[in-house]
């Protein structure tokens, strides 16, 4: 296999969308006597963490006041946290992350109730404006840099537990897509579903196994939409001295950092999103919004992710202070 290559620089936003750049407070309309709902699905991993964070931090900075819920993961108490926010008649709703079937509903009353709808990674038919990552680059750049470091031949062991999370659906899809232009690399069946409690240990066990079912020279490769389980499949590659196989995510988790940054782990490359630029766009477009500046609140606002290895990831920690 091929080593993978460097690829420093952030890729571009998509066309359609807004490529967003920060704005001091000063230039942003102030939240004063404004009331912002902010509806989590979790704060399991860095990037729901710093951006639930952030969003709140910035509302506040804004001069306004914040309800904030996250729901530990648990789509149930998601949507009754949107539910309750409703009840409380924010100005606005910010919803970070969600499963679209589940989720949907909830939305749905948001909408009816007349509340402006903002979200962060998660796209609705009801929302004002998304503030997310260009996830169809992400899953393209990911499953070309794959494709290429393994020769263009080979097996992908592959964790698809969220279909119904849309960053995970656009760059699952775009993984398929690209692989039809390779058409000697294969997903190996059945694919593995990671999940959210106790992912790291679960994603451990999932892929112990699959070693043992796969016997060196039959896997090339590991994926997912997210660094967490990837976590747990390093640790268990690495423990088996399978060193054949490469590992790749997205989120660019501390975790997943550390071990890129080391040359003996399997762990091969993710995607650094920009987390906190992602809080502070989202709760800036609602102020705007709710100032009458709706011309300057597009549909989506893109966020350049940066592509790492173990090429730059020393460089782009630096950079990026991650």
């Amino acid at each position: 296999m091929k080593e993978p290559s460097s690829t420093a620089t952030p890729v571009p936003a998509a066309s359609g969308g807004v490529a967003a750049e920060q704005a001091s407070a000063a230039d942003i309309p102030s939240l004063e006597g404004k009331t912002v709902g902010i509806a989590a699905k979790d704060i399991v991993h860095d990037f729901s963490r710093v951006v639930y964070d952030t969003v709140q931090e910035r509302v506040e900075e804004l001069g306004g006041e914040v309800i904030a819920t996250q729901a530990e993961a648990k789509e149930n108490k998601h949507v009754s946290d949107v539910e309750n926010l409703i009840a409380q008649k924010p100005d606005a709703i910010i919803v970070i992350l969600g499963d679209t079937t589940t989720l949907g509903p909830a939305l749905e009353k948001v909408n009816e109730a007349g509340i402006p709808l903002f979200t962060i990674d998660f796209q609705s038919e009801y929302s004002v404006n998304n503030v997310t990552s260009d996830n169809w680059v992400i899953g393209s750049t990911v499953a070309r840099t794959i494709a290429e470091d393994i020769g263009g031949e080979g097996q992908i062991l592959v964790f698809n537990g969220f279909t119904g999370v849309t960053p995970c659906r656009i760059r699952y899809s775009e993984l398929e897509v690209v692989l039809e232009d390779y058409p000697k690399v294969k997903l190996i069946q059945p694919e593995l579903q990671d999940k959210y409690e106790g992912t790291v240990e679960d994603a451990k066990q999932q892929v112990n196994d699959a070693l043992r079912r796969f016997p060196e020279g039959e896997i090339d490769a590991v994926w997912s939409c997210w660094d967490i389980p990837q976590i747990g499949a390093a640790q268990a590659i690495d423990a088996a001295g399978r060193d054949e196989i490469k590992v790749y995510g997205v989120d660019a988790e501390p975790g997943a950092l550390d071990m890129i940054a080391d040359p003996e782990s399997s762990f091969t490359a993710t995607v650094a999103q920009q987390t906190t630029a992602m809080g502070t766009q989202s709760a800036d477009n609602v102020a705007l919004f709710l100032s009458g500046a709706t011309e300057e609140v597009p549909t989506t606002s893109y966020l350049e992710p940066v592509f790492i290895d173990k090429d730059n990831v020393d460089e782009v920690r630096n950079e990026l202070g991650i």
